[in-house]
């Protein structure tokens, strides 16, 4: 089935985030949803699901749909969430206690 173009929006692009659990990449939707779209011109939505074909149920995607009345728009978008979103992962890396029990244990730690 192929899909149709929006006429007000024809440029689109969907970005999806794995990450280790469901709360994490609810922490990040969270995060990334605070700040709105500043130009009329994108249009954005969020949601959040299974990582096909993963072996841990547990394991999610953050996935961003973007929408654009031209490809400049969508990039400047593209590359503000890229940039909040890897702001959002160093945090989450350095102090989220998920992340720093994934890392103990993949290095052999134990954790308590």
């Amino acid at each position: 089935m192929a899909a149709t173009i929006d006429p007000t929006f024809p440029y689109s692009l969907t970005i999806e985030a794995p990450f280790l659990t469901s709360r994490l990449a609810s922490v990040a939707l969270q995060a990334l949803q605070v700040d709105k779209e500043l130009s009329p011109l994108v249009s954005r939505t969020f949601a959040l699901g299974p990582l096909e074909g993963a072996i841990d149920a547990e394991t999610s995607v953050l996935r961003v749909e973007y929408k654009a009345t031209t490809n400049r728009m969508l990039r400047v978008a593209v590359n503000s969430l890229m940039e909040s979103l890897s702001l959002i992962i160093e945090v989450m890396g350095e102090l989220d206690e998920d992340v720093l029990a994934a890392r103990d244990q993949a290095e052999g730690r134990l954790t308590v």
